[in-house]
Parts: structure tokens; sequence; C-alpha cells
């Protein structure tokens, strides 16, 4: 019997996937783990592997075409057997037309619940719940458009607040411009869609304040250069960072933690995240657990994922989750900057370049090597005090890295 192969979500915030590049050919047979085809998600490029098995009767979905999680992207069957109904099934969907500029469309009112569906489980996915949660609305008066009816992000896009709903923060919208003369026009990835929603959500929604110190980095770099001496790969100024956060978050573990509506989760491990800049957006390569971590182990782990991240290669579970994240600019020549908090954390370190600077110690001028760094918060869950004890607490440990070992 023929089998509709469906788009699904490849990451945990995938929503609709753009089909980068076939791996099979209609008439190709295909077994259970076979890579069918490559799919640009939110976050990378993945490769999409299938639980059936047969011969790839139809491709429905052209490479270039995007289509929702759950929408048909293909057929496999056995050859010979009648799939037009399945065809015409597809034809009423966008899945084979190319990605398009995004629109607003009209949501049909929902229909009222009726009383067996009350006591039953509402099958909606975690984003949906929380949106709901915030606009005030009932799940079980919504219909789902996701696989099996699932209430989706979509679903409740568009749909006025209802009681209960927290109140509306402003915001401000800029106005779709009419391309003039000479103007090009670039379509935007689903991974530069997503960080444009994320960080606008990030900036509207946690209150960021910012602190900024000026740290001594001699120690450390003498340090790390003993610690690289006669090492083929050598030991990053990254993972001294990443191994120090990691400390400092587990004294001062406030820091560790998010914003969760009425209440506070801290995190019991310091899963750190650093910014990666790619072609067309940037990523957080995760390294988990780093306050317990030696700094040859993070730094072996950083190395695997930030190669992984520039290969398009990197899994959910190695990019997702950050309760802290490190932004460091320094090797381009930046010397102080702010960063957008990465949810779920609630700070962000903003790392500049090390430069030689005048010192005044004992009345006396001397060249030391310093370094900034700006810690942006989340004030719903970080106070000023707590924040300053924690940027003091971590500049201490990298003016003297021996104090991360206290």
């Amino acid at each position: 019997m023929p089998e509709k192969i469906l788009m699904i979500a490849l990451s945990p915030t995938m929503e609709t996937g753009t089909l980068a590049r076939w791996r099979k050919k209609e008439g190709d047979s295909v077994v259970s783990g076979d890579v069918l085809c490559e799919v640009e998600t939110d976050k990378a490029t993945m490769d999409y592997e299938s639980s059936s098995e047969g011969t790839l009767l139809k491709i429905l979905l052209p490479e270039g075409g995007q289509a929702r999680v759950g929408d048909p992207i293909a057929i496999v069957g056995t050859p010979g057997e009648d799939i037009a109904s399945l065809i015409a099934e597809a034809g009423s969907s966008t899945v084979a037309k190319p990605a398009a500029p995004a629109q607003l469309r009209p949501i049909a009112p929902a229909a009222p619940p009726s009383q067996a569906s009350l006591g039953a489980r509402i099958k909606s996915s975690p984003l949906a719940r929380r949106i709901a949660q915030a606009k005030g609305l009932d799940l079980r008066t919504l219909r789902g458009s996701g696989p099996g009816g699932r209430i989706v992000r979509r679903d409740l896009d568009g749909l006025p607040p209802g009681p209960g709903a927290a109140p509306a923060v402003p915001r401000a919208t800029s106005p779709l411009l009419q391309p003039g003369p000479g103007d090009e026009v670039i379509a935007v990835s689903r991974m530069r869609q997503v960080i444009a929603r994320r960080l606008s959500e990030s900036m509207y929604t946690a209150p960021h304040y910012y602190l900024t110190v000026s740290v001594g980095m001699d120690e450390l770099l003498a340090a790390r250069a003993r610690l690289n001496a006669g090492r083929e790969r050598k030991i990053s100024v990254n993972a001294f960072l990443m191994t120090i956060a990691g400390r400092a978050l587990a004294r001062h573990p406030r820091v560790n933690s998010s914003w969760n509506g009425e209440t506070l989760l801290q995190h019991p491990s310091a899963d750190i995240g650093l910014a990666v800049a790619l072609p067309d957006g940037l990523i957080t390569p995760v390294v988990r657990d780093c306050g317990r971590k030696g700094i040859a182990a993070i730094d072996a782990q950083l190395q695997d994922r930030v190669g992984k991240a520039r290969a398009g290669t990197l899994a959910a579970s190695e990019y997702e989750g950050a309760t802290f994240t490190i932004s460091n600019l320094g090797a381009a020549g930046i010397d102080e900057f702010t960063a957008i908090i990465n949810p779920p954390g609630s700070a962000i370190l903003a790392v500049g370049a090390v430069r030689k600077e005048p010192v005044v110690e004992n009345d006396t001028v001397v060249i030391r090597q310093r370094m900034r760094v700006t810690l942006s918060c989340d004030h719903r869950i970080i106070d000023g005090a707590v924040g300053a004890a924690f940027l003091r607490e971590l500049a201490d440990m990298l003016e003297n890295p021996l104090l991360a070992l206290a």
C-alpha cells in the first residue's frame, strides 16, 4: 500500500522546512534509515532519514520548495500501485510551491468544544501552550492544523487575547517598503527569520540592563601559554571563558535561571552556548555542565560543536537550551558591545578584544593587557546587585585563574 512521506520537525522549534536537496530520485529503492533528502530548518540543514521501505514513487516537494510540518513531501510504495488519489490530496496543499514571502492569513472561527473533548487531552505543541497561556485562550476551543489535529503556533497567530490575558506589550512595527530603483530584493532564510523573531521577542519581553567591567588578562594569557606549550591543538580563549563562567554560575545560581511565567527555573548545570557566526545568521553550540568539567574537555566539545555548526550538521540537542551564553567579538577587533539575551537564559556575556593599555599600579604607570566584558541581564530574574556580584567574581577569576579552582 502506498504511503505518504510527511515533513517532520527536525528541530524543536521547526514549523516549516525548505527542501534543500533530494538524495533519492523517483524509482530508487528506499529502506529504513536511508537519507531521503536534506532539509533546511530554522537552525541548520539536516538529513531526513526514512522510516519507510519501498520505492520512491513520487516526489511531491521540489528542491527549493517549502512545506509545513505534517505536509506530504513524497510517496513511497510498490511500483505499479495507483497513487493518483494521494497525489490529488497533496495537490490541494502548497507544498509543491517554492517558499514565498510570509502573508497574514485569516483564521476561521473555532468550533465550540464538545463535552467529550473537554475531558480529553489537548494535542498541542509546547510553544502553542505558552502562547495560549499568555493570551488567555482556551485550547479546547481551537481546531489544530498540525499533524493529527495538533494545535501549533500558526493556529494562534492573529487571534485576539481572551479573558485573563497578560497585558499587551507595545511593539514598534516597521511598514513594508516597496523596492526602489536599484534595490536588490534578497530572500530571507528560515534561520534569519527565526533569529529575527526570537531576538525581537527577547528584547521586548525581557527588560535588559547592562554591566561592564575592564578585566586584566595577563595572568590568564600566561596560563594559557603554559598550558598550550607542546600541544598540537591549542586550547582556545573561549574554552577558558566558558570554564570560568561555569564556575561563577555555580556560585551565583540565580544567574543560571530562566523566567517561566509566574515562576523561575533555577538550573542545576551550567549549559553554556557560544554564539557562532554563519553566512546567513548565527547559532549557539552548547557545552553542557561547564561548572563541573575540566578545560580540556570543554575545549574538545566546543571545537567539535563549532565545526558541526559551520558544516550545518549540528544536532538540535547540541544547540538548544543554553542557560547562559557568551558572544565574543574580540577577534573582530570590537572593544566593547552589548548583546541581546538568548532565551531561555537570563544573561549573556559580551566579550571584547584584549588591548595593551596603560594602568596605574603603586603610583607607577605600567602597560597591561586588558579586556572589557559586558553582562546583559534580564531584570525580571537578576537584580542589579546579583548581576554585579556575579560579574565581579567572574572578573576576579579571569584576572587570577587559580581562584576558579578554590
